[in-house]
């Protein structure tokens, strides 16, 4: 059977996330500093008649029309009349549900590589308009890099790269509910947060992680929300700023947290203190799906 070569789809964490005013199609708009880090899933792209079907080595994983790879595929097939159809192989090696845009990037480099597939011909505008359909982080995960992203996320424009660091990505076994935490209560847009006292502007913060300042410049709206319900993800930040980290939060609605560490040496040290949750180390990386294997 033959295949396209290996596609690469990378997590990204949220450096900075500020959540403002509800949108009327029930989405909040955001500013926001993505950053994609080395841990990515790999997925192999086989020809076939007419069906899409997908098998991952993940069992937790569903392979029907609920997952994005499988709905990123749809949807190009039954937007541009395709007739071909597509077996997809996904090895898993983002966490499912950690805030870390797993799914999202695996939709990007599902529309990136059957656009070539099927000779689409279609642009990276085009293809951004069609990820947002089917989420959020999908736009960003096409590029991949360092972005401050507007509106939904979509609306993306290049930073300068902060110094090199290595980040502690620590996983802990909890689900937390996206939707729950953007309908909550607590979620106060663009206002106080009781348990921080301050905010940083987008703005000052782009400029400050330019110039390598993660700790004047991390920020993130939701952690009040979260923390509220899961104080352990607190204490796990705590934890990454005990460990030596120069700065620690919160990627997205969680539950993944994240240190900022100056080396891999020292990023290492630290994983060994989190011997009782699941950890990664990883480096940022400049390069979004666009890129394969190799």
């Amino acid at each position: 059977m033959t295949s396209l070569p290996v596609y690469l789809a990378y997590a990204k964490i949220n450096l900075y996330l500020e959540v403002l005013n509800k949108r009327r199609d029930g989405y909040h708009n955001l500013e926001t500093i993505f950053q994609s880090v080395s841990l990515g899933d790999r997925l192999e792209f086989f020809p076939q008649p007419e069906k899409i079907t997908l098998e991952c080595d993940n069992e937790d994983l569903a392979g029907d029309a609920s997952n994005l790879v499988v709905r990123a595929a749809q949807l190009l097939q039954t937007r541009f009349g395709v007739s071909q159809g597509v077996h997809i192989r996904l090895s898993k090696r983002i966490p499912i549900a950690a805030g870390l845009a797993g799914g999202s990037a695996d939709a990007a480099a599902t529309l990136v590589a059957l656009n070539q597939l099927w000779d689409l011909k279609l642009t990276l505008y085009r293809l951004t308009t069609l990820g947002l359909e089917l989420g959020s982080d999908v736009p960003f995960c096409l590029v991949g890099g360092t972005k401050a992203g507007r509106l939904r996320g979509q609306d993306l424009h290049a930073m300068h790269s902060p110094v090199a660091v290595w980040y502690l990505l620590v996983h802990p076994n909890l689900h937390v509910s996206t939707r729950d935490v953007f309908t909550s209560p607590l979620l106060r847009p663009s206002g106080e947060i009781p348990f921080a006292g301050w905010t940083c502007s987008f703005r000052k913060a782009r400029r400050r992680l330019e110039d390598g300042d993660f700790a004047g410049a991390m920020f993130n709206r939701l952690e009040y929300v979260v923390f509220s319900k899961h104080p352990e993800l607190a204490s796990i930040k705590e934890r990454l700023l005990r460990a030596g980290s120069i700065a620690a939060g919160m990627s997205g609605s969680g539950p993944t947290m994240f240190g900022v560490f100056r080396s891999r040496e020292e990023a290492e040290k630290a994983a060994h203190m989190f011997s009782d949750i699941n950890t990664s180390v990883v480096c940022p990386t400049l390069v979004g799906v666009n890129c394969l294997e190799g």
